[in-house]
């Protein structure tokens, strides 16, 4: 056994010192291409093309993963009782963490001021991101499924999640003649994440190519004309990220550092590439590695995939007022108390990908009647906010589970060996 105990943690050191490596490497590569003129459409396309084979990779393993994991932890939690308790524990972490972080991004943003002093006079240009609709129709339209295969055709976490939860307990209430299901599930989850060990081999040079791109593309001239806004921002993840570590440190105590220490590399993973979503099965074998009960873990971590972004919801407020500021529009303290609000529900249901937090604040620039043109201000530097914001959503619903674990009192202690998709 003292061989493969020390095989998987060696492992996933490894991994993360290639993805440091190829982040590093990506930096000093874009700035070559950037600075002699080399980078083109062509150069493009190809780093484009390394990403996106990633992406689709990963994405390819998150519908089994969620659907099957989900569904063998419900069924195997017990009663409606117990399932109903512990997604009560979850929500309650949720609302709160995410009332934290709007707060933090509302309070930061009028300290700091980093929109006042650029005047912007063109309200009429197209932002090329589309404010989609906020309403409670959209909201249960994102929510509930009219196919499971849909669902996962188009990787709706939220909807995949709905399904998960009403077929779980199905199987749980029927006790043993569900048993031959759940166990075929149980067997899906475990290939999955054997898949997923494969999977993240290819993340070195995903990485790589994300962050050449981007870099080549844009230059260190981006970096400087907009550092003092992504100085700000990251200053306020900082701070966020010390409220969680505080927080969990008061439910977990002395474990909260290496749990810290197990996420570095999802944390690592979802910087680099700029997804949370991407870091989502290495994240559930760490957290069981911590020692999270499966059934919990699988329960809370796809729940706080749709509702605990933190750190895209920090973001919402802090671009939002950002982005008045720049247009010299005052917002009321009132005003900016129902932005909040608002953002706590329309944040919602939003997966954890990409350029997602744009289209929430789209929607949000209108109901407040400022510019949507305000918008291309940040398009230009997203792509780097989207990687400390993503970095924090992995954070956020690490810990998350890692409370609720232990509130439940399913919180083991650390497994030496590979984790399991069972308890």
């Amino acid at each position: 056994m003292a061989p493969s105990q020390q095989a998987a943690p060696s492992s996933g050191s490894r991994l993360t010192i290639w993805i440091i490596v190829a982040l590093v490497l990506g930096i000093g590569t874009g700035l070559i291409l950037n600075k002699n003129g080399w980078y083109g459409p062509g150069l493009g396309q190809g780093l484009g093309l390394m990403t996106t084979i990633f992406l689709r990779l990963i994405k390819m393993i998150i519908s089994p993963l969620v659907f099957a994991t989900l569904v063998v932890g419900i069924a195997r939690m017990g009663d409606m009782q117990t399932v109903g308790r512990v997604g009560l524990k979850a929500m309650v972490w949720f609302v709160t963490a995410s009332f934290i972080s709007l707060l933090l991004g509302l309070v930061l943003v009028n300290l700091l001021k980093p929109g006042v002093g650029i005047t912007l006079d063109d309200t009429h240009a197209a932002s090329g991101v589309a404010a989609a609709s906020m309403s409670l129709t959209e909201f249960v339209n994102h929510l509930v499924p009219t196919s499971l295969l849909d669902a996962m055709a188009k990787n709706e976490i939220l909807q995949i999640v709905v399904f998960s939860i009403f077929f779980g307990l199905a199987c749980s209430s029927l006790g043993e003649k569900s048993k031959a299901v759940v166990d075929v599930l149980d067997s899906v989850g475990h290939a999955m994440l054997k898949v997923t060990m494969m999977v993240m081999w290819f993340a070195p040079f995903a990485v790589f190519a994300a962050v050449t791109d981007i870099v080549a593309k844009l230059g260190a001239d981006i970096l400087q004309k907009y550092g003092i806004f992504m100085v700000e921002f990251y200053l306020g993840i900082a701070l966020l990220w010390l409220i969680l570590f505080a927080a969990c440190t008061l439910v977990i105590r002395k474990r909260t550092a290496r749990l810290f220490s197990l996420i570095r590399e999802p944390i690592l993973l979802a910087f680099s590439t700029a997804s949370s979503e991407s870091a989502y099965p290495k994240t559930l074998a760490q957290l069981e590695k911590f020692g999270c009960s499966n059934r919990v873990a699988s329960f809370v971590l796809p729940l706080g995939y749709s509702f605990n972004l933190d750190g895209s919801m920090m973001y919402c407020t802090f671009a939002t007022v950002f982005i008045a500021q720049a247009y010299g529009i005052e917002l009321s303290w009132s005003q900016q108390a129902t932005m909040l609000l608002i953002l706590m529900v329309t944040s919602k249901g939003m997966a954890g990908v990409p350029r997602a937090s744009l289209v929430v604040i789209a929607a949000t620039l209108a109901q407040f009647n400022i510019p949507e043109a305000g918008l291309l201000l940040l398009l230009g530097v997203d792509h780097f906010l989207d990687m400390g914001r993503s970095a924090t959503n992995v954070v956020g619903n690490s810990v998350a589970t890692a409370v609720v674990s232990k509130w439940e009192g399913q919180l083991r202690d650390e497994q030496p060996d590979e984790p399991k998709t069972a308890s």
